[in-house]
């Protein structure tokens, strides 16, 4: 007579199954992260650029309706008008502003620098993603860290 107990568990092959189909979601998850990260800091960037934008308008209301037109003006609207917490989040340090007057020249490709010009509004038909503008217009580049063209924010 065969007197076998029938020992009730999982197999080998089950166990190993299951750990493989939780080891491809958590390679799934940390291949998804840094993406999902980039994109966060590319939306606060955004955000960014569009609070800085309203303190242009305040500066404009203060100025009787004039913009910032020379890199020393850019930097007095700097140090007066952006006393939020204008950092960049990838590196944490402040945004720094750079003042372009042509509108030929590319903008910066460091993350944090913004290239403001002056009498322009965005284009990306150009190679520098601005083109030249009359009055009271302005364009703002950021580069981003999950698109190789700088974001673009115009009042034209």
């Amino acid at each position: 007579m065969n007197n076998r107990i029938k020992i009730k568990g999982f197999t080998i092959i089950e166990v190993v199954l299951v750990l493989a189909i939780a080891g491809l979601i958590f390679l799934m998850v940390f291949i998804a992260l840094p993406t999902l990260q980039k994109s966060q800091r590319d939306t606060q960037r955004k955000d960014d650029v569009s609070r800085i934008e309203t303190q242009i308008q305040a500066y404009q209301s203060n100025n009787t309706s004039k913009i910032p037109t020379t890199a020393t003006q850019l930097t007095t609207f700097q140090t007066k008008y952006l006393t939020d917490n204008y950092t960049d989040p990838s590196t944490g340090n402040t945004y720094t502003l750079t003042y372009q007057a042509s509108t030929t020249t590319a903008p910066s490709t460091t993350l944090g620098t913004i290239t403001y010009y002056y009498k322009a509004k965005c284009d990306s038909s150009t190679t520098s993603g601005v083109t030249a503008a009359n009055g009271n217009n302005y364009a703002m580049m950021l580069p981003l860290e999950g698109s190789k063209v700088p974001y673009c924010v115009s009042n034209a």
